[in-house]
């Protein structure tokens, strides 16, 4: 389920099945008076841009409509859409593409976001410190939990006052009326009283309150109870939630130059901001989607509050650095995902898990694949007219092959194999990276003489593949510096045919379990300068090119005693791993 996808979101969507998906936070490019806003400034980012700039505000209105229709197709009757956007067209995509495909009956609320404060243009003008995240249902029946903000400090002094010193902290007080009329509610408590409407609890209710020592009575100086006054509620400011939100979101500011989260994306929400709109909208398990993935913040809450996810940009720098940012925050509980990009890199594919591939080609093809990996006849999977598929990660492969594939065709589903002759169908579909001359041979044989086909399906004709790039690593000693820590200067250099689009350092790198995770998610000259302690370490760059694939070198550095170094080449993870 969990899926990175490189590609225009309107092609994706197509592929995505009507009323799936519970949650969509789009962020699309903003409409402002420039004519480019690059970010990544990678080909499928400017290709996305000039698709967008091409007219005015009218165009720019169409290609966003367009998409956003594709969305209202996939969303669940109770799903909900958050669409960010800024002054420059916050009104048009209201009146002109959110009203027109879902409906103003279907407008939940307008939030305002103030994402900074002001700033020395404030002083010439009203500056413009807040973008617009409208929210749709699909219907009148959609998910909504409350949202709260936590407490600030001056709240909790001036809220918060009272404390009887009994352990359960400081509390404040609440009126115990009732909003509405309730003559039910109408009785004497404790020689008090009822108040105009009655009292908001039923008689049991005041009682186990009362118990719990959670009503304060008002008292005269001389400690009688004061009957020109009501009793009132005690609300610890342990238990509370904290105070429920409107609209106005001014609480969450946005990615701080110093933030940890800042992965140097200029445009980057922070994660709060997501955090507080998936949990209002969404439960776990839900599917949410993020179909202009940027930055990766979406994908990266959604798979920390155990949502399942979909992202989607044109932008092969989006994607790597998305992935990366999940490598960085996973941990024994997180779930798998894949990455789909337009080239795939034959190591990767033809190194990786068995299992893992053959579900994944055979999705690819369009078929569906089998749950469990014994059992199975040695199907491993079918097409959507119940045809068998069999996989096979190997190259040149041979008669013999072919011949027990027949033999477990057969078995499979004897009824379909005769079916499949008497309709010169293919009675099987086999898989492989390539076949040899003896298997096209039999192949060819079978059909003429026993009217027997077999289709071949090389993995190539199913996904392209690309070769992926070259990487080696250099460093050089600088010394010593003041804090006697060693300074090590890497170089990394990589080569692709299509071009290199950024590198990803782990300076810390577990050469042990081979997991990435790096410090550094991208930087695009190849040059960084790390501190040392005396020790082992080992380093790990990884390089990603214009395609979106990669390679990683890794370097076992020795440090004696921060008086000499020394650099040696380690193996690199296994392909597809790292």
């Amino acid at each position: 389920m969990n899926k990175l996808i490189l590609g225009d979101c309107l092609d994706i969507l197509g592929k995505i099945d009507d009323d799936s998906v519970d949650l969509i936070y789009l962020d699309p490019p903003f409409f402002s008076n420039r004519n480019y806003e690059l970010i990544w400034g990678d080909q499928g980012e400017i290709r996305s841009f000039q698709d967008r700039w091409s007219g005015g505000i009218d165009h720019y209105i169409a290609w966003l409509k367009e998409r956003v229709q594709a969305m209202y197709r996939v969303l669940k009757p109770s799903g909900s859409l958050f669409l960010h956007c800024d002054w420059h067209a916050n009104a048009y995509i209201r009146v002109y593409v959110l009203d027109k495909i879902f409906g103003e009956e279907n407008l939940r609320t307008e939030i305002i976001w103030q994402r900074h404060n002001a700033h020395n243009d404030a002083k010439k003008k009203f500056a413009v410190l807040t973008d617009t995240i409208w929210h749709y249902s699909k219907s009148q029946i959609f998910s909504y939990y409350p949202v709260y903000s936590i407490h600030s400090e001056k709240h909790k002094e001036s809220a918060y006052k009272y404390d009887d010193e009994d352990g359960r902290g400081s509390y404040t007080l609440s009126d115990m009326g009732s909003p509405n009329i309730r003559p039910n509610m109408m009785y004497e408590w404790m020689g008090f009283a009822y108040p105009p409407k009655g009292w908001r609890y039923e008689k049991a209710t005041m009682q186990k309150l009362h118990d719990e020592g959670r009503i304060y009575y008002p008292k005269q100086q001389d400690g009688s109870f004061d009957f020109t006054k009501r009793p009132r509620l005690k609300r610890y400011l342990e238990e509370q939630k904290g105070i429920l939100l409107g609209n106005a979101w001014m609480d969450i500011l946005g990615v701080q130059a110093h933030s940890k989260e800042k992965i140097g994306y200029p445009t980057q929400k922070p994660e709060a901001l997501l955090e507080r709109i998936i949990q209002c909208a969404s439960n776990e398990g839900d599917l949410v989607l993020d179909p202009f993935v940027g930055g990766g913040t979406t994908v990266v809450v959604a798979e920390r509050l155990k949502r399942q996810w979909i992202g989607i940009d044109q932008s092969v720098a989006a994607i790597k650095v998305t992935e990366l940012r999940l490598h960085v925050k996973a941990d024994l509980l997180s779930q798998p995902f894949t990455v789909q990009l337009h080239k795939y890199d034959y190591d990767t594919l033809r190194y990786q898990d068995a299992f893992a591939f053959e579900s994944w080609i055979i999705t690819q093809y369009g078929g569906g694949a089998n749950t469990k990996q014994k059992g199975d006849l040695g199907i491993d999977g079918r097409t959507a007219n119940h045809c068998p598929i069999q996989v096979k990660r190997s190259d040149n492969i041979g008669r013999n092959v072919i011949d027990n594939f027949v033999s477990a065709c057969r078995r499979y589903d004897k009824t379909l194999f005769e079916q499949s002759i008497q309709q010169q169908q293919p009675v099987g579909v086999m898989i492989a990276f390539s076949f040899g001359k003896g298997a096209i041979q039999e192949v060819a044989r079978l059909k003429n003489e026993e009217g027997v086909i077999i289709e071949l399906v090389t993995v190539e004709e199913i996904v392209p593949i690309a070769k992926k790039p070259t990487l080696t690593i250099e460093c050089r000693d600088l010394g010593v510096n003041q804090k006697q820590v060693r300074q090590i200067e890497f170089t990394a250099h990589g080569q692709s045919a299509v071009g290199i689009e950024f590198y990803a350092w782990d300076f810390a790198y577990n050469n042990e379990e081979r997991v990435f995770k790096p410090s550094i998610i991208r930087e695009t000259v190849g040059k960084q300068t790390e501190s040392f302690t005396a020790g082992t370490h080992f380093i790990a760059v990884k390089v990603i090119d214009n395609d979106g694939l990669e390679s990683v070198e890794v370097m076992k550095l020795i440090v004696n005693g921060g008086t000499n170094c020394q650099a040696v080449k380690t193996s690199p993870p296994p392909a597809g791993e790292g």
